[in-house]
């Protein structure tokens, strides 16, 4: 009997190990060969060096450049700080507004959809003539790049509510609100949390883009000084920077999500043993 539960008992790890290589051995391929083919380039006559700087100069770049970065940083993760929590806080409001009064949403939604298809770097400049030179036009192009996803996702939470338990809470007395908090908010936060890993790595995408009109600090305007000076292999480690705070948010989100969803952690770990 303890063989044979041994045995299983491999097997699973077995199977998680093979999982675990199989999801992370693909893109460790995928980014090796974009490496090689970017060093090819590099030392090819294709493209001069100075446009095309080869991923060792990149590197040494990053490495010198990090204390400059996380200075530039600071000012850039306050500003998408600022703006994701107000356009969290916009994004609720709107979409509880708009599933608690039909006419609302029907008014509402082509106008949040439509908020979406300009382009962010043509409101930038429109913003910084209306609002001035300060950080206030860059939270608000913020707000404008992250309200949507939380919008959206959490208008499909709620139409995703178990509809059978609500007329039962319905049937029990239970008001709107208290249906909304024990049915539709729990029911929709998977959503949200989509929705959050959107706009967190919108808010900094924004952020930089803000950062191109002007300032004094912030990562948008050291690229801006990196684009006018040719440095071009202290511009691609900044990208790579930003890239990796996008990606650290992300998984921020993803270990929020896991703390404040247990029920979801129970569901994967029942699946996991069948």
């Amino acid at each position: 009997m303890k063989k044979s539960q041994n045995t299983i008992s491999k097997n699973k790890t077995a199977e998680l190990a093979a999982a675990a290589v199989g999801r992370i051995l693909p893109p460790l391929i995928a980014i090796a060969a974009i490496l090689l083919f970017w060093n090819f380039l590099s030392e090819s006559d294709a493209m001069p060096s100075y446009m095309m700087p080869s991923p060792v100069s990149v590197c040494r770049a990053f490495v010198n450049d990090w204390g400059i970065l996380w200075r530039h940083a600071a000012t850039t993760l306050g500003e998408a700080g600022t703006g994701l929590a107000i356009g969290i806080a916009a994004g609720f409001v709107i979409s509880v507004l708009m599933d608690a009064w039909k006419p609302l949403y029907n008014a509402l939604y082509p106008i949040v959809i439509v908020s979406q298809t300009v382009p962010s770097i043509a409101i930038a400049p429109l913003l910084t003539l209306w609002l001035g030179f300060g950080t206030t036009p860059k939270i608000v192009l913020i707000v404008i790049t992250t309200f949507f996803p939380i919008t959206v996702g959490l208008l499909d939470g709620f139409k995703a509510a178990d509809p059978d338990a609500q007329k039962l809470m319905k049937a029990m007395g239970a008001g709107p609100v208290k249906r909304f908090i024990h049915i539709k908010l729990p029911y929709s936060l998977g959503y949200f949390f989509s929705g959050l890993k959107i706009s967190v790595a919108y808010s900094i995408v924004g952020a930089v883009i803000s950062e191109w009109l002007g300032g004094s600090y912030g990562l948008g305007v050291f690229m801006t000084r990196l684009r006018k000076s040719f440095a071009y292999d202290r511009m691609f480690s900044l990208i790579i920077f930003i890239s990796l705070i996008s990606l650290l948010l992300m998984l921020a989100v993803i270990i929020l999500k896991w703390l404040v969803m247990p029920w979801e952690r129970r569901n994967k770990s029942v699946s996991a043993k069948r």
